[in-house]
């Protein structure tokens, strides 16, 4: 226990001679019982590593990918967390997701992660609530278009809206340490795939040359939507349309998904500036009764 803490809430003695040492003992004795009881209250906050700390000269580079025994630890068919359930993924093979990353440092340096193995904030690493452990996955920053490879051996992040928590070490290589969240692509680096086919023969073909194409600039931010429900019934959609207007919530629109029969009535809300408004949006639909919600890019 720090002793500043003790020291900082001492009093001064008092000059009286009336009082008894016995008495004087037990009132001290309760006053530091009160100030022990007062640190140990105390959390620390999470965030980058404090002043004076060992850092790395250089970041880390990304993990080689290898195949790897599934972690004896954290490899459940489901857990359970905060009165939530969670299913695990019985392979990683052909997951993507877009959502939103977080990061984790200073506050968990050194403890416990579900595999069992000690968080190393300076490695590549990162927590999901589903990805089978460990998994490699290249993360990429939809805002930079950095990416970083980490290894996933931890679960989590059990936070609304959130995909991924990213190692500090992997924060600072995709460049979201001061905003705190990022919206990525999250691909799984899996080695359940199949080999490719053998290539076919096929007779001989007069060479020509190749068409010079036109190199189509990658846009520099992906747009972000959030879709409030997907109906097979068009009526369904505009009853939820009209909800989301007569709560006052703008940008909201019916997109008609005829990719598939019958067509689906996606009910969206965007487009949205940052990660910052999709939160607040997010809690202010679940104020209106609709708790699933999907953040979709474009």
């Amino acid at each position: 226990m720090p002793w500043p803490c003790i020291s900082s809430a001492r009093k001064s003695r008092s000059r009286s001679t009336a009082v008894r040492p016995e008495r004087y003992l037990l009132v001290w004795s309760l006053v530091l019982v009160l100030l022990l009881a007062g640190c140990a209250g105390k959390q620390p906050k999470d965030g980058p590593p404090r002043s004076g700390s060992v850092m790395p000269r250089d970041l880390p580079e990304d993990p080689v990918p290898r195949k790897e025994p599934k972690s004896r630890y954290g490899n459940g068919p489901f857990y359970e967390v905060h009165g939530n359930r969670y299913e695990v993924m019985g392979s990683s093979y052909g997951y993507q997701e877009r959502g939103v990353a977080s990061w984790y440092g200073n506050k968990f340096h050194g403890r416990q992660t579900s595999s069992h193995e000690r968080y190393d904030m300076y490695a590549l690493t990162a927590a999901h609530k589903a990805l089978p452990l460990p998994t490699y996955v290249r993360v990429k920053n939809l805002r930079n278009h950095k990416s970083v490879i980490v290894r996933v051996n931890d679960r989590g992040p059990f936070v609304a809206n959130r995909i991924i928590d990213l190692s500090y070490s992997a924060a600072l290589r995709l460049d979201m340490i001061r905003q705190g969240t990022s919206l990525v692509e999250v691909t799984a680096i899996s080695f359940d795939e199949p080999p490719p086919p053998p290539p076919v023969a096929r007779a001989p073909t007069e060479v020509k040359p190749e068409e010079t194409k036109a190199i189509v600039p990658e846009k520099t931010e992906a747009v972000i939507y959030v879709q409030v429900g997907a109906f097979g019934d068009a009526e369904n959609a505009s009853r939820r349309f009209a909800l989301l207007r007569s709560s006052g919530v703008g940008n909201a629109f019916v997109l008609e998904d005829n990719s598939q029969s019958p067509a689906l009535y996606r009910v969206r809300i965007g487009p949205i500036v940052d990660v910052v408004q999709y939160d607040s949006l997010v809690a202010r639909l679940q104020n209106l009764g609709i708790s699933e919600t999907h953040l979709v890019t474009e």
